[in-house]
């Protein structure tokens, strides 16, 4: 995954031989080595995710530099990487009371510090947002009907995301089947069926731990092993989740299952915007017109909706203009049909990875481009009436 890009303040009784030995190799790029006179100027630099601050635990002048960085660049994640282990005098209580977000006392394996630096961003980033900073954009990635191609899509959007320097998750809300973990070779140790039964309060941190890296950058919120336990996933628990992620995000791409499940109305609730997947036969496209004339009685906007067309150039006796006829607009993405799509994510390796210059690989990176160009919205404020929850409960019932 990319890197953290990290300033390092190397105070008195400490080395930086010794932070980069500890630091984890290729996980944090050193932006610039600072001493206590050089932080604080430093502190604002937009370029750097947080700060690191070295020292010993016998060292006052830390403290004091914790205290000032914090008032001048209050939205700059500061973690302390004590070097000697051992509290003294109360040091940590003095460290969290000058305004750092975390303390790791070394000697720690690199793994446990990375997750510790990612989270206290994370941390960061969601008490940044409370305060008004525009959430990440949210991608809902429809078909009504199965087999359409939706994981293939979204693991391929997700990791030419990821490619352009985006930090993305992925969510896999197929509760009973889901199959990003497959599509992106990713074991499936915690996931979102973890989460729910974790317990106790939802936070970014706490999400962030049940987050799976992959190799292009992105992380994943992966379905449960069993279909049983999807049972526990409930809808409104959904929704935090989606909201704790777009404040640690710059985009969430959500997969979903087929038809609107109460998972999927929480997602399209969410979200700021739609990419409905279709193929080029007629069952797939009336079942997509279908999924297009549901969202318009959610009360969707459809400036926010992108149409994705799978094996786009197959001879079925269906012209492009019929498609345009049928869904009445022009699909905004054609994919072609090219056997090396399924078979790349079947080996866990989407086609925007394994065959960068191919058609397929260019068909979705011109989607992960339209959404690139697009400022994010509120879910609130795309254009959905009436409010989710009532749109939510209509729908549910049939209405």
């Amino acid at each position: 995954m990319n890197p953290i890009r990290a300033l390092v303040a190397v105070e008195k009784g400490a080395s930086s031989d010794a932070v980069r030995t500890a630091l984890p190799a290729g996980g944090v790029e050193v932006v610039q080595w600072l001493d206590s006179a050089s932080a604080q100027q430093a502190a604002r630099d937009a370029t750097a995710d947080l700060l690191i601050v070295a020292c010993s635990a016998k060292s006052g002048s830390s403290i004091s530099l914790i205290d000032r960085v914090t008032k001048l660049a209050p939205d700059r994640p500061v973690v302390v990487l004590q070097l000697d282990g051992a509290d003294s005098n109360g040091f940590m209580q003095q460290v969290f009371a000058a305004g750092a977000d975390d303390l790791v006392a070394l000697p720690e394996t690199p793994e446990r510090i990375r997750h510790a630096l990612q989270k206290a961003i994370a941390r960061k980033r969601g008490a940044t947002l409370a305060h008004g900073e525009e959430p990440a954009s949210l991608i809902c990635v429809l078909g009504p009907k199965g087999g359409t191609g939706k994981t293939v899509t979204a693991c391929n959007l997700s990791v030419a995301l990821a490619k352009q320097g985006q930090r993305v998750c992925l969510v896999d809300l197929d509760l009973h089947f889901g199959d990003v973990g497959l599509g992106l070779r990713l074991t499936p140790e915690r996931t979102i069926y973890d989460l729910a039964r974790a317990g106790g309060t939802l936070d970014a941190g706490k999400v962030d731990d049940y987050l799976t890296d992959h190799e292009s950058g992105l992380r994943a919120l992966l379905a449960p092993i069993r279909p049983d336990h999807a049972g526990a996933v409930l809808p409104d628990f959904i929704g935090e989740v989606l909201a704790l992620l777009r404040s640690m995000t710059d985009f969430v791409v959500v997969d979903t299952p087929a038809g609107f499940t109460g998972e999927v109305i929480t997602a399209v609730d969410s979200s700021t915007d739609i990419c409905v997947v279709g193929m080029l036969d007629a069952f797939s496209l009336k079942d997509t017109k279908l999924g297009l004339e549901t969202l318009d009685r959610m009360g969707y906007d459809r400036s926010s909706i992108r149409i994705v067309l799978n094996r786009a150039d197959s001879h079925v006796g269906i012209s492009k203009d019929d498609v345009a006829a049928i869904l009445e607009r022009v699909p905004d993405v054609l994919v072609p049909s090219q056997r090396d799509i399924p078979r790349t994510v079947t080996q866990g390796t989407p086609i925007v990875s394994a065959q960068p210059k191919s058609t397929g690989a260019r068909a979705f990176r011109s989607l992960a481009d339209l959404y690139m160009s697009t400022p994010a919205l509120s879910a609130e404020t795309n254009g959905s009436s009436p409010a989710p929850a009532r749109r939510r409960r209509a729908l549910l019932r049939g209405a």
